[in-house]
């Protein structure tokens, strides 16, 4: 077990050499840290319990611990349709991101019309110069995000499915066995998720050792997680979680490109 979550444990009150349930530990962590207690803290604890390595845990046994953690660290989650699992992929910056996102964002216009209150370039492929998953998010904000009518069917009639649903948040994908290069994220105008991942996309922009160094943990988490998404994405939270509070303790937002 790594010394970091060790100490966390120790913090929170867990004795780490007599740990009978690592689900509970997890908890216990979770109700101390937060979002900081991620799906990677309990593969560990699950690995240490069995005496592997977390990596070796079987796929069936990390999905059920990755939808008890989903549950968890988002109340009220539903997945709507099946998964699908694809090997991360992690490219350098292509110029043709922005393009691809304004092509997309005149199609969500032209379908949502006022109800998009803004549609924004969020993610990794709205930072110039940033390594990411040949993926672009698309940010719409919407007056009430839980007002599906008003939205979900003009978004699926681009051929994008419903994939999530979450409180302030819904989540559209391309269906399975189609190519997955846009990601399309619902949420309200004026909300904390609206907020972060813009205040998240321009601090990268500004800063480019910042910049960089998300691009190496990418690189290197990708690696490591090349058959496991939600694991992929769990293990950027700290670095994420860090560089927002820097931001705002900055007050480092700038006008986007």
């Amino acid at each position: 077990m790594n010394a970091d979550l060790v100490a966390r444990l120790v913090e929170a009150g867990v004795d780490p050499v007599r740990i009978a349930d690592p689900g509970q530990a997890w908890l216990i962590l979770h109700s101390h840290f937060g979002r900081r207690a991620t799906l990677i803290d309990r593969y560990e604890l699950e690995g240490e319990h069995r005496g592997i390595a977390p990596v070796d845990l079987p796929e069936g046994d990390r999905v059920r611990i990755s939808h008890e953690v989903l549950a968890v660290q988002y109340p009220g989650i539903q997945l709507v349709g099946s998964g699908r699992s694809e090997p991360i992929q992690v490219v350098p910056y292509d110029d043709s991101w922005p393009e691809l996102f304004a092509a997309w964002s005149d199609r969500v216009a032209d379908v949502l019309g006022s109800e998009a209150v803004s549609i924004e370039h969020v993610g990794s492929t709205a930072v110039p110069g940033l390594a990411a998953k040949p993926v672009v998010d698309i940010q719409i904000s919407v007056p009430d995000v839980e007002h599906e009518a008003t939205y979900v069917a003009g978004i699926e009639s681009l051929g994008l499915s419903l994939r999530s649903r979450e409180p302030g948040h819904r989540y559209f994908r391309p269906p399975a066995g189609e190519p997955r290069s846009v990601h399309v994220h619902v949420c309200d105008t004026g909300s904390a998720w609206e907020r972060d991942h813009l205040l998240f996309r321009d601090y990268l922009r500004a800063r480019g050792e910042v910049r960089d160094a998300y691009a190496n943990l990418k690189t290197e988490l990708a690696k490591s997680y090349r058959d496991d998404r939600l694991a992929y994405t769990e293990a950027k939270t700290l670095f994420i979680l860090d560089a927002l509070i820097d931001a705002n303790r900055a007050n480092s937002r700038v006008e986007p490109f």
